[in-house]
């Protein structure tokens, strides 16, 4: 009868992510989710990487102008994301002002990418409820947190460090600090617009892509930080009733014909995701270490890269040849698909979150190669507390290709394995019908549909992450 009534009410929900391909992906995965459980979803996108409106015939989609109409957002800067957040307001508030005069009350709640921290701005100004959504793990959160605390007794390092444990956040190393760091430092922008995306303002709860079981002491923590209700429902991919592309970028369909062709867990995948840029000398030492592990593979270089470079060019003399039908590249790749394909036997990974609960979900382990943001924090987390895969340790060929063999042949690469299995399995275990991400979903349902006749933020109560116990055990946490 609950459900029912949802779905004759068909509240609306605005959603406002963040214009690139691993914030993209969750909040349209979160749009399908909310849309089955009887809710209307306007998508607010900006006009650079427009999502695909096809593949999603079940939402509204507006487009925002961001201003940014002429610059290279490929890799974007600080500034192009302040601009971003500036540019953008105005049309949002524009926007939302016309809907409501239109629809009266129907509008429910304000769903925004993290990043898009203007939005709680706006909502606050209209006097709507909103809720952030976080597309990362809570040991990244957590990890930044901590460090915003104290800056002085994480910064600056020496090289000599870089190896040492971080205080207070085992199993981070200083070369893991979860911030882009010049001469072992971090500038006060940077920490500035981490401190901008962190904060949640007026907003009444947050959306996790990740699992209670999995990340729960770490749940505990930021939410005794920012006391509001967590809900955490990932994994979103698996929890969203559509499989409908969300990729930006055009998905070379011809790899999966490839990969028939090969024997049964036997190739190893390798993507370093939508934004990461490598020179041509990583190119190179990667593209040696392939050809030197005899293993089949299927490479995605993504258009733009390498620095400086087409892909065919700065490849080495003579390596094709080497490779010859054992290798396969492409310019990007159905990556779900790939994963879930019965060859692939590894991941060659940046450890974004997205690729890490995708290749879990398929029980295939990974070979981290983190860049920047949260991938070394998840890299660190996946080698060496839940061992699922394995850290490559430096840049050059005979690495990669004992990292390789290691990962594809060896009786440690089986025990990795047998553990990615079981992993696989507790999160399977939080999307059933008693599952924790399951309930979090209802009592989310339950929360957003209260919303418009709440006139003040709720208490920070919900489901096991938030409880009197909970609230009791504070001190306990917070020493």
């Amino acid at each position: 009868k609950k459900a029912k009534m949802k779905i004759e009410r068909k509240q609306r929900v605005v959603l406002v992510p963040y214009p690139f391909q691993g914030h993209l992906t969750p909040m349209l995965q979160l749009g399908s989710i909310l849309h089955s459980q009887g809710f209307s979803v306007i998508v607010i996108h900006t006009e650079y990487n427009t999502p695909n409106c096809s593949n999603h015939p079940q939402f509204v989609f507006h487009s925002m102008d961001d201003g940014l109409q002429g610059i290279d957002l490929s890799f974007p800067s600080l500034e192009n994301m302040y601009d971003l957040n500036e540019n953008c307001k105005a049309p949002l508030r524009n926007y939302l002002v016309s809907m409501m005069e239109e629809e009266g009350d129907q509008l429910a709640c304000i769903v925004y990418d993290n990043v898009m921290f203007f939005v709680d701005d706006v909502a606050t100004q209209l006097k709507l409820p909103s809720i952030v959504l976080r597309t990362f793990s809570a040991a990244y959160l957590h990890s930044m947190i901590t460090i915003f605390q104290q800056p002085e007794k994480y910064l600056p390092f020496e090289d000599s460090q870089l190896l040492d444990p971080l205080p207070e956040l085992h199993p981070l190393r200083f070369k893991d600090v979860p911030f882009p760091t010049i001469k072992n430092t971090v500038s006060e922008p940077i920490l500035d617009f981490c401190r901008a995306m962190s904060d949640i303002g007026s907003s009444v709860a947050t959306i996790w892509n990740t699992m209670q079981d999995l990340e729960s002491s770490m749940l505990l923590r930021l939410q005794e930080h920012y006391k509001v209700p967590f809900f955490p429902i990932g994994p979103l991919h698996k929890m969203a009733p559509l499989a409908s592309s969300t990729s930006i970028l055009e998905e070379d369909n011809s790899c999966i014909e490839w990969l028939d062709r090969q024997a049964p867990n036997s190739v190893l995948y390798v993507s370093l995701g939508s934004l990461v840029r490598i020179d041509d000398k990583e190119l190179i030492e990667t593209a040696w270490g392939l050809a030197n592990s005899d293993q089949p593979f299927l490479w995605v270089i993504r258009p733009g890269s390498v620095s400086g470079f087409q892909c065919a060019e700065a490849l080495p003399d003579g390596f094709e040849k080497m490779v010859g039908e054992r290798g396969r590249i492409v310019k990007w790749a159905p990556q779900k698909q790939v994963l879930a394909h019965p060859t692939v036997a590894g991941f060659f990974t940046h450890c974004g979150w997205n690729s890490t609960l995708e290749s879990i979900l398929e029980e295939v382990p990974l070979i981290c190669r983190p860049f920047l943001g949260d991938q070394p924090v998840n890299a660190r987390y996946l080698s060496q507390i839940y061992k699922v895969g394995f850290e490559l340790e430096a840049i050059e060929r005979t690495v990669i290709e004992k990292t390789i063999r290691k990962l594809m042949l060896s009786e440690e690469g089986k025990d990795v394995k047998k553990r990615v299995v079981d992993m696989k399995q507790n999160i399977v275990a939080a999307m059933q019908i008693e599952g924790t991400s399951h309930k979090n979903l209802n009592d989310l349902v339950d929360f957003i549909s209260a919303l418009p006749s709440r006139l003040a933020p709720p208490l920070p109560v919900v489901g096991a992450i938030m409880s009197p116990n909970h609230i009791a055990s504070k001190c306990i946490i917070e020493s």
